[in-house]
């Protein structure tokens, strides 16, 4: 099964009241040709769909023609909401959207049922971790001892109870320690909301979002 990953398209964005929303659809149409040309089977997006909670009219026409035409092209294709989307708006209609290999992930309720699909060596199991913070996971854990950023996700990713016998990839949007960032990112003062890479060492590969420059966290 052959993925590409991508994330934070920020679509709508603008810089000093000048929209980016050109530059977007031609970097989104150049995403498509790449795909096409490599045989890509699985678009994985994690998170910051979006540049706002608000999405804007533009953003949203362009991503909507994005999604068209990576179903046109019988990918499938797996989205994650990240700090700057509202999960609520964004998968809104995601049941629907399921008979087209879109898969969104859902507001986050302390249940994470995976994707399943197959490819010729089997099963692969997708798990869509949308951006959390740790008054929510302590909202459906509360016995569990969750103080920083790192403690939610670790309790998150530990009830997913994954069967390690079989391939397993996680998307996640969380700020990681030690990963390279850019002055587009927002951070929290002191690395308050940063996590532990460790976290995710049970999957096969771990698609992230947040970090804005495309890097290898660590190679296993």
């Amino acid at each position: 099964m052959k993925l590409a990953h991508i994330s934070d398209l920020h679509l709508g964005k603008q810089l000093h009241n000048f929209s980016l929303i050109e530059d977007q659809e031609f970097i989104l149409n150049r995403i498509v040709s790449v795909i096409k040309e490599q045989k890509v089977e699985v678009l994985l997006i994690a998170g910051d769909i979006f540049d706002k909670n608000v999405a804007s009219l533009d953003g949203i026409k362009l991503f909507r023609k994005f999604l068209n035409d990576l179903v046109n092209n019988q990918i499938a294709v797996m989205i994650i909401s990240g700090n700057h989307d509202s999960p609520e708006r964004l998968t809104f209609g995601a049941e629907f959207m399921k008979s087209h290999k879109l898969y969104f992930s859902k507001v986050y309720d302390g249940t994470i049922e995976p994707v399943e699909l197959q490819d010729e060596y089997g099963l692969v199991n997708f798990y869509l971790l949308p951006f959390i913070r740790p008054s929510e996971v302590k909202h459906f854990f509360p016995d569990e001892q969750i103080k920083s950023y790192d403690d939610a996700v670790r309790v998150a990713v530990k009830n997913l109870k994954i069967d390690k016998s079989q391939r397993n990839i996680i998307l996640s949007h969380q700020a990681i320690i030690n990963a390279q960032t850019c002055d587009s990112e927002e951070s929290i003062i002191g690395g308050l909301d940063t996590i532990s890479a460790d976290i995710y060492n049970d999957f096969d590969y771990c698609a992230l979002g947040h970090i804005h420059t495309p890097q290898k966290i660590r190679d296993n």
